[in-house]
């Protein structure tokens, strides 16, 4: 991917996969049943001692996108760099993080909740964001009426968002994907019922 490739990574897929990870052997099967069901484009989080393990080994399934979520700081994001990562995704934005990310040159997904987190990160050059927490941030109408006066920004709603009310963030201008868990259940990993509503979530139109 290129310096600025976020907004590509945001078009591959309407739904970015926001995968928890606990084993590592559990990383390659899932995966493969979530590129199998149409999602290439894969944040795990850094929430586990996992994570970094679990991103080279996804890295290995072809056609698979590999980033790393809920990076807090630059060593983090350092970490993930060093694991392979394609993408970072963080659920805010600090300049010292956002620093790092640009002179780094990886495609950066920050969090955004107001307007002044957006023209902090546009100051830095970015024009793509994670609306979060979604749900609980104002919902459908605070994206919105965000979004008005930044022409041109970019939007990943991410945090309380499911199948179900997916499309109704998809339909808005400015939203190119959303992030989702509910793609990758929590307990023992079923790569078949993975694919399955993989499936279901590459089908939402963005």
């Amino acid at each position: 991917m290129s310096d600025s490739g976020i907004e590509q990574i945001m078009r591959l897929a309407p739904v970015i996969p926001v995968i928890v990870i606990d084993r590592v052997e559990d990383a390659v099967p899932m995966a493969e049943a979530l590129v199998a069901g149409g999602l290439k484009v894969l944040e795990v989080t850094m929430r586990t001692p996992a994570a970094l393990d679990a991103i080279k080994a996804m890295k290995a399934v072809p056609g698979a996108v590999v980033g790393a979520g809920t990076v807090l700081n630059p060593r983090m994001l350092h970490d993930a760099l060093d694991a392979g990562s394609e993408f970072i995704v963080s659920p805010g934005l600090t300049d010292d993080l956002g620093q790092a990310a640009v002179t780094a040159g990886i495609p950066f997904l920050p969090g955004v909740a107001n307007a002044s987190n957006i023209m902090a990160g546009l100051d830095l050059g970015l024009d793509s964001f994670k609306f979060f927490p979604a749900a609980t941030s104002g919902g459908i109408p605070a994206l919105k009426a965000l979004a008005g006066p930044f022409g041109g920004v970019n939007f990943c709603p991410t945090g309380g968002i499911s199948l179900a009310t997916a499309p109704e963030w998809l339909a808005l201008g400015p939203v190119l994907c959303v992030g989702g868990s509910w793609v990758v259940p929590s307990g023992p990993v079923d790569p078949a019922r993975i694919e399955g509503l993989a499936r279901e979530a590459a089908a939402l139109k963005p």
